[in-house]
C-alpha cells in the first residue's frame, strides 16, 4: 500500500498538469456510497498536500479539484439512496456490513442536516451518511446547501497538514508544522469529548 502510495505521489511529481484530474478522482471515490470506505482518499490527499508545500502544486487548483469530486461523490451517493431506497435490503453490502449503515442511521438521526457536515469529517460513515441521507428521503436543498459547504471545508483541512509538512520538508522550518499538529490534535481530542458527551 505504501509502495502504491508513494508510486502516485512520484507520478504526479513528473505530471503535475494530471494532478487535478487525481485530485478530482480520489475525492469522488472516497465520497462515493460503499466504495469510499476502501479508498485511502486522507492518505492521498495528505501527500498531495506535502505536493503543494513543495511547490510543485498549486493550493487553489488542487482545492477547486478536490471540492468538486467531494460535491460530485456525496451527489451521486445521496441519488443512489433517493433512488433506489427499495433496493437497500437486497445489497450484498447492507448484508455483509451492517454496522456501516446502522452507525451512519444513528449519525443522520442524532444530527439531522449537520450529520451531512459532520459525517465528511467522520472515517467510515463519511461514504455513508450521503446514502442515508437519500434514503431518508432528505429535500435536495438542504442536502445539496450541506453538501457544498462541507466541500468547501473539507478539501482545505485535509490538504493545509500536508502543505505544512511539504513546507517544512523544503525550508527545515517545523515551527508552524508543530504548532499545527498541536491545534489538530486539540480539535480531535475535542471532538472525541463531544462525541461521547452527546
Amino acid at each position: 500500500m505504501i509502495e502504491t502510495f508513494q508510486s502516485l505521489l512520484d507520478w504526479i511529481t513528473r505530471n503535475p498538469e494530471y494532478a487535478g484530474g487525481v485530485i478530482f478522482l480520489v475525492s469522488l471515490a472516497e465520497s462515493l456510497a460503499i466504495v469510499g470506505v476502501l479508498v485511502p482518499g486522507v492518505m492521498i490527499l495528505l501527500g498531495t498536500g506535502s505536493l503543494i508545500g513543495a511547490g510543485v502544486l498549486d493550493f487553489w487548483s488542487s482545492c477547486a479539484w478536490a471540492v468538486a469530486g467531494a460535491i460530485l461523490g456525496d451527489g451521486l451517493s445521496y441519488a443512489l439512496g433517493h433512488h433506489f431506497d427499495y433496493l437497500a435490503g437486497r445489497w450484498r453490502w447492507f448484508r455483509l456490513h451492517p454496522d456501516h449503515p446502522r452507525r451512519g442511521h444513528e449519525f443522520f438521526e442524532k444530527w439531522g442536516d449537520l450529520s451531512i457536515m459532520l459525517g465528511r469529517f467522520f472515517g467510515p460513515i463519511r461514504a455513508v451518511v450521503p446514502l442515508i441521507a437519500g434514503l431518508m428521503d432528505m429535500p435536495p436543498r438542504r442536502f445539496y446547501a450541506a453538501n457544498i459547504l462541507s466541500a468547501l471545508l473539507w478539501a482545505p483541512a485535509y490538504l493545509t497538514p500536508g502543505m505544512l509538512v511539504g513546507e517544512a520538508l523544503e525550508d527545515g522550518n517545523w515551527t508552524r508544522v508543530l504548532l499545527m499538529g498541536g491545534a489538530l490534535g486539540l480539535g480531535v481530542l475535542l471532538l472525541l469529548v463531544l462525541r461521547k458527551r452527546l
